[in-house]
């Protein structure tokens, strides 16, 4: 079992990136909100199932591993496994795209306001369903 501290750090660090989220969402770069709510949520929900003594995969969508385990988290999160996990798929799917682009796609005229504030909207709900349940200090 992984040591609780590092799930701690995780969701600490998901915390201090919604700052991040928020001030990109001020200067307008849409496509950059949508890359760190990933990587929010990312962090967010390792930090869970690490706390709970499950070796999160070393992949960007945790959300297979968050179903299977369920019975495993905190009772009070399983009623919103399903939820969280949701977030991580739709997140997932957008994390090269919103960074990298593709040949016919820049991401600055791609992602617009609507996508910044759901992706943001996924991430501020992710942190403030697991934060409760991780111990983390200060």
């Amino acid at each position: 079992m992984r040591s609780p501290d590092l799930g701690a750090d995780y969701v600490r660090r998901a915390k201090a990136r919604l700052a991040a989220v928020d001030a990109l969402f001020a200067e307008r770069s849409w496509a950059d909100v949508v890359r760190e709510s990933q990587e929010v949520v990312e962090l967010a929900l390792k930090g869970l199932l690490r706390i709970a003594g499950i070796e999160p995969p070393r992949i960007h969508d945790v959300s297979e591993v968050l179903t299977t385990e369920k019975s495993r988290l905190p009772v009070a999160i399983q009623q919103h496994v399903e939820a969280l996990a949701a977030g991580s798929r739709t997140l997932r799917r957008d994390r090269e795209l919103a960074f990298y682009g593709a040949e016919d796609l820049t991401p600055s005229g791609f992602y617009t306001r609507d996508d910044a504030t759901a992706a943001r909207d996924i991430a501020r709900k992710t942190v403030a369903a697991v934060q409760p349940h991780v111990p983390t200090e200060g």
